[in-house]
Parts: structure tokens; sequence; C-alpha cells
């Protein structure tokens, strides 16, 4: 069903950026990397290995390019006289570790509690989106989508849950797979009263 807060040609799909022309400084460091790692770059199957990769992270990384403020700039106020919570629901999203550059790979819940107007409910997936593709952590990707919301939406309450897993720990290191890391920010009325923190903890499934 289409967002009906949303235009009609506003849809969710993120296309990749063009196929842009790679510095050769960057391609170099690629093929130093690949050559560190034990390989040859000059073999036929890595030859177009680094100009795929420094693509690559232009679009790991495109959250760089966007304002996350400039999703929620247009609100809705004719609303019924609906003041409950509004929740999107296990948002998919794939972000990189600063520390290793290794993939994050999870689901957002985000909540908020409107106090006079709402946002059109894909927009809650861009601004998680914007932030997730940047070199981050789970912590402060999570303070940042709950902080982006609180200060340019002005709701009652605010409530955001990442549930994400750490290539970092499951491919390297430790190397303990299956294990997901879970983090949250409370504000307003979610953090100050128990009885509504439990009941948005309830709706998105914890």
């Amino acid at each position: 069903m289409a967002d009906h807060y949303d235009t009609p040609d506003d849809g969710d799909i993120v296309s990749p950026p063009a196929k842009i022309p790679v510095p050769e400084d960057v391609q170099e460091a690629i093929r130093t990397l690949i050559r560190w790692s034990g390989d040859d770059p000059d073999r036929e199957g890595l030859i177009d290995t680094p100009a795929r990769v420094g693509r690559a992270w232009k679009e790991y990384c495109q959250g760089y390019g966007e304002d996350p403020r400039h999703h929620l700039s247009r609100v809705f106020e004719e609303v019924g006289g609906y003041g409950d919570i509004v929740l999107l629901n296990g948002i998919p999203f794939q972000s990189h570790c600063e520390h290793h550059m290794a993939p994050i790979i999870g689901k957002a819940s985000i909540a908020y509690l409107p106090k006079d107007r709402v946002v059109g409910i894909s927009k809650l997936a861009r601004v998680l989106h914007a932030y997730a593709r940047r070199l981050q952590v789970q912590e402060r990707l999570t303070a940042q989508v709950a902080d982006c919301i609180w200060n340019e939406l002005n709701p009652v309450g605010v409530a955001v849950v990442i549930d994400a897993t750490h290539a970092c720990m499951t491919a390297r290191g430790v190397r303990t797979p299956g294990v997901g890391m879970v983090t949250s920010r409370m504000m307003g009325v979610f953090r100050e009263d128990e009885r509504s923190r439990e009941e948005v903890l309830k709706l998105m499934g914890y």
C-alpha cells in the first residue's frame, strides 16, 4: 500500500550512484591492499576490482552527501486528532563499522509520539538510511536517528531500537556468528514514563 502521506513519485528504492570514474590514487590503494593480502591485482579476475570496489564504497557511504533533517522537513498537521504512537517496525538496513570497515546488518524500530504534527512514514526509514550509509558504530547510529526525529518533529517522545550483527565480530576476531547487538534510545515520555516505555517496547516486539 502506498504511503498516503507521501507524494505519488516518492519511492523508497535508493538508486545506486552512476558509474562514476574512480580516481587512480583510490584504485592504487585498493591494489596495494590486494597485494598485501597475498594476491596479484594484475591477474585477470582482479584487473577491474579496484574500480569496482571504489564505486561500491562510494555507494556504501552515500549518506555523507545527505542531510537527514531534510527528510523530516515536510510535516502534516491534519491527522484527525490522532495522538498515539507512530511506529515503523523492523526496518532493514546495512552499514559499515568504522573500526574495521566491516558490514553491520540489522533492523531498526523507530517510534514517536506526535504532539501536533506527523511525517510521512517512509521518511523515518530515510533518516535511518542516511545515517547508516556512513562509517558507523551502532550506538551512535541509534542516537543520531533518535536525536534527529526529536529535534525536527518536536514530539512528545521518541524511541529507537536497533538489533544488528557485526561482521567485525562474526567473520574475524572472536569469530562468533549468530550474535546480535541491541541498542536503544528513549527520549521524552518514553524515557520518563515506565508505562509508555513498556507500551512502545511491546509494540516493537521486545
